[in-house]
């Protein structure tokens, strides 16, 4: 029997509740849910060692997933029985210092900037739906270039401004479809918007799903006889053994579950907080959490990697790297040499779209629950105001779209490093400020089963020092530049290197230690200090020599986050615009802040505390 609740209750101030308790369930999984689930996940976990991923993985979801799920859970409701639904106003009952409705700021940056470039991804999923409804993507035979110059032809990943070009307006109005329609569900609510379309759109994923999966474990071996479902199955989850003592693997897992679960996006804390004081916030997390693990590791894990293995054999593995070029790419060579391909092809990016949907509206809620209660704007005023400004920066990634610059710079100072950051600091105001005890109180509020106790001490000791420690290892490997050797060759190798052109053999000769030299290279400098070996055309440093005793070492030159905004104008210029729009959410929260005080709201709060 589902509880059901009322769209306001006049008990709970007249404000904005979930209709029924599946509704909140299927809208957290919802915004969980996404393209991370079928695309980066198999990939992830392949790159990082298949079975070995798995161990930092399910020990990431225990010590930071599952625990800081509970405790968004329960500080969402506890802000929201005191008349906030917003990030600065829940943290500021939270943790009553006027700092604390500062640090919400970034629980509102973070879904915002993600969903100005997920929207595009989106419409690019949507896309891909529509040309393999009319067949346009249908080709017999394995063609990865074609896929691959697709995929940069329809993402404008040649050329800056190439989306905006004349012939692109088919993808244009595909992307103003997905936005509207965000907004759309957006304007409606919690109730009639997004939980009406999560109660239609997960069960429609799970059975969308269900039918690509079971095509791809009847595929048998078309292709070649070992390239078939059961060494698919072992090329994703067979474990590596020295991958698990690689830092960068943990790094991975514990990424890719803040990634799952929406932690520390500020999502869940802005849905839980439109739950009544005596809903089940214990057994709503747990169970939102189970069954986005059921999307992720039972599908994702089983469709993605292991049908491109089928069908593309180990090249696949060269793919792994790259979440655009794993969905993109390998699985349409899939659907091209498949049986009935064209309709498979279109259900699985068709249920890309709808799980990116229910991740995208959840990134506007946050928002705009903000914008309505801090500014006091009605709904069509903070959705014009939202629209405006997720538009501008959906028009800048839009524009600056070569190699994905702008996407993938936003992708990781707000995408991934400020995750980190405003998940150990709602780890401390839980754990330290609003304290386990109180919290394991208002947890239980109505609760059907019991947290057991000692996540409550994970959650103070545990969890924070986790999560330091990962976001220290996580500055340490991808911030700074770093040089890798890969190889020694003898002085002879070396001088014929340093003639000009890359001699053929020397090429042979260090395709065989697995390092490739690109086609089009020359050499600059001698062999006195750092021989240098760049790409042609203005590109960056690939490889370098250096002397080594007798021999020469060849080191690998990988440029990091810091070295790429320095180098790259469009690097800097997302930064800078990340940081405009964080200045801009900054003076609004003062504002708020300012008409909450002349209000009095902290000050009923407080006698009603008392």
């Amino acid at each position: 029997m589902v509880a059901k609740t009322q769209q306001s209750d006049p008990e709970d101030g007249g404000r904005e509740l979930w209709g029924t308790r599946i509704g909140v369930i299927l809208a957290v999984a919802g915004s969980a849910v996404g393209l991370g689930n079928f695309l980066r996940f198999p990939g992830n976990a392949a790159e990082n060692g298949g079975g070995a991923f798995m161990l930092p993985y399910f020990v990431s979801l225990l010590v930071i997933g599952i625990p800081l799920c509970w405790a968004e859970w329960t500080m969402g409701r506890y802000g929201g029985t005191k008349g906030f639904n917003s990030a600065p106003g829940i943290f500021s009952v939270l943790w009553p210092n006027p700092t604390a409705k500062y640090v919400g700021a970034f629980a509102l940056l973070i879904p915002l900037i993600i969903y100005m470039y997920y929207v595009l991804v989106e419409a690019w999923c949507l896309g891909y739906a529509i040309k393999y409804l009319s067949g346009d993507l249908m080709r017999e035979g394995k063609d990865p270039k074609f896929y691959k110059n697709h995929l940069f032809d329809f993402i404008g990943a040649n050329e800056d401004g190439a989306l905006f070009s004349p012939g692109n307006w088919p993808f244009l109005l595909t992307l103003l479809a997905c936005f509207a329609f965000n907004f759309f569900l957006i304007y409606r609510g919690v109730t009639k918007g997004i939980e009406r379309f999560c109660r239609i759109a997960m069960p429609l994923m799970v059975i969308l799903a269900l039918i690509v999966l079971v095509r791809v474990l009847t595929l048998g071996a078309p292709v070649e006889e070992d390239q078939n479902v059961v060494t698919g199955l072992g090329f994703m989850w067979n474990p590596v053994g020295d991958k698990l003592t690689d830092p960068q693997t943990w790094l991975a897992a514990s990424g890719q579950i803040f990634f799952s679960l929406s932690v520390g996006f500020g999502i869940i804390i802005n849905y839980a907080s439109y739950l009544r004081k005596n809903d089940d916030v214990v057994l709503s997390g747990l169970t939102s959490s189970s069954m986005n693990e059921f999307f992720e590791v039972c599908l994702g894990g089983l469709i993605t990697l292991p049908a491109a293995f089928i069908f593309l054999g180990p090249a696949v593995a060269g793919l792994t790297g790259s979440n655009f070029s794993l969905g993109f790419i390998a699985l349409p060579n899939v659907f091209a040499a498949m049986p009935g391909g064209q309709l498979f092809g279109f259900l699985w990016f068709f249920m890309l779209f709808v799980a990116a949907i229910t991740s995208s509206v959840s990134m506007l809620q946050p928002v705009i629950a903000f914008f309505e209660e801090g500014l006091g704007l009605k709904r069509h005023a903070a959705a014009a105001i939202l629209g405006l400004l997720s538009a501008l920066g959906c028009g800048f990634v839009a524009w600056f779209s070569r190699d994905t610059k702008a996407l993938d710079t936003m992708d990781f100072w707000v995408g991934t490093f400020l995750i980190f950051i405003l998940a150990m600091l709602q780890a401390v105001i839980y754990g330290w400020i609003f304290g386990i005890k109180k919290g394991d109180i208002e947890a239980h509020q109505g609760a059907h089963i019991r947290i057991p106790r000692f996540v409550q001490f994970m959650l103070k000791y545990i969890t924070p020092a986790y999560l330091l420690v990962v976001f220290f290892l996580f500055c340490f490997y991808k911030l700074p530049s770093s040089d890798t050797l890969l190889t020694e060759i003898d002085a002879p190798s070396a001088k014929a290197i340093a003639t000009g052109d890359v001699p053929e053999a020397v090429r042979e000769t260090l395709a065989a230690s697995e390092i490739e030299i690109p086609a089009e290279s020359v050499v600059a400098g001698d062999l006195s200090t750092t021989l240098l070996v760049k790409k042609a055309a203005a590109g960056p440093t690939i490889v370098f020599i250096e002397p080594v005793n007798d021999k020469f070492g060849i080191y690998q030159h990988k440029a990091g986050q810091f070295e790429g905004i320095l180098n790259s104008p469009v690097a800097f210029s997302s930064v800078c615009f990340i940081a405009v729009v964080f200045a801009f959410l900054l003076i609004l929260v003062r504002i708020a802040g300012e008409r909450w005080e002349q209000e009095g709201r902290f000050r009923t709060i407080e006698g009603s505390a008392s």
